[in-house]
Formats: C-alpha cells, structure tokens, sequence
C-alpha cells in the first residue's frame, strides 16, 4: 500500500491492470525485512497465461526464478538458477544452458511491474538518489526466449510525504517515470500498467 514500508515478513496480495486493459497480473508478496521477498504470480493476457515462482535473496539479487506459459497451441517451461559464481541455470524440461549474462543479478519479465522491484529495490533508489545502467536477464512472453539487455533506473524523487517516489526507467527508445511506493515496488507504470486499490475493510457496525 502507499507509503507502507515493511519492517519485517508481511504477506499482501496486489493486483496489476494493463493500461489497455487486455490483461491482469495478480500477485502473493512476502516481503522479509531486508531486501528480499517472493512472489507468487499469474499473469492473464488475452493471448496467453502465465505463471511463476520468484525468489529474491536478502541481498537483493535473484535466487530462482521458475515460469510456465500456456496458449492455445502450446505450454512452456523455464526455470532459472543464479549460482554463487554468478551464472545462471536455464532449464525448459528438454535440456539445460549455464549462461553469465554479462553479469546480471536481475530478471526483466514481460508484462510484468514485479521485477521492476528488483533494481529500484537492490539499489535503493526509491530511498536515496542514483542513475544506474544494468545488464538486465530479460525473458519474453509466452514465448519464454532470454536475453541479456541494457536498462538504466535513476532516481526523479525519493519517497515524499505521500509515501510514494518516481524512479525513472528507460530501455533503448522507450522511457517512462515509475510510481512506487515505500517498499520499491510499482504503483503506475505509464502505458503498461497500474496497481488496483484495495477497498478499506466495512467499518464496524456500533451497537
């Protein structure tokens, strides 16, 4: 929620709707009180499904990261590995890569505003301000092909008396000013998507 910063493991549900409103991402989050969480997600787009599992080390990085897709003409595989030498493990069922990626410690999902977490988060750049441009493991959907990409997070505002900052984003050509709240992860992301707000519980009834 705006201006919620978390303190210790706290378990919310939040919910994303694309801008064209051709797709929802609902999501799990627990988020630790350092910089790690996981996340339990489902994505639903007009022309697919997916699915995944996301494990975010206390250090920021990405732990494991395992995805399933389904169309109507078929349904993919991939799991993720970061090891300790920092290589990454693919695997789609039907064989396994070991890859450096350049050296990236995140994951880029299509469609999806979770991952961008992931930087803003590791770095704090939603607390204090930074430019940073980074090798980036990005993975399309529903096709699940990965490649390494450049992306550049840099700070516009850190987190105001409304609880909510603006990390900028750019990757290539495209650009947009991120709203997030006090825990890094998105509120708006301008084209793409918005987090829905959850409705205040009823108050209670006075006898």
């Amino acid at each position: 929620m705006p201006g919620a910063t978390t303190v210790g493991p706290v378990t919310t549900m939040l919910t994303w709707q694309a801008e064209d409103g051709t797709g929802l991402e609902g999501t799990r989050l627990l988020l630790g009180g350092g910089g790690g969480f996981r996340a339990l997600s489902r994505i639903v787009r007009g022309e697919f499904t997916a699915s995944y599992r996301l494990v975010v080390a206390d250090d920021g990085t990405v732990g494991r990261l395992s995805l399933t897709t389904a169309t109507a003409a078929r349904e993919r595989h991939l799991t993720m590995n970061r090891t300790d030498d920092g290589f990454w493990l693919l695997d789609t069922g039907s064989g396994g890569t070991r890859e450096q990626f350049g050296g990236a410690v995140d994951v880029d999902v299509a469609y999806s505003p979770v991952f961008n977490a992931l930087p803003i988060r590791r770095l704090g750049l939603h607390r204090e301000a930074g430019e940073h441009t980074l090798p980036m493991v990005y993975v399309s959907l529903p096709e699940l092909r990965v490649e390494l990409v450049e992306q550049t997070y840099r700070t516009v505002g850190t987190l105001g008396a409304d609880g909510t900052a603006v990390v900028g984003f750019s990757w290539g050509d495209f650009a947009a000013d991120l709203t997030v709240d006090g825990d890094g992860m998105v509120l708006a992301y301008p084209g793409v998507a918005t987090r829905l707000s959850v409705p205040a519980p009823p108050a209670a009834a006075s006898a």
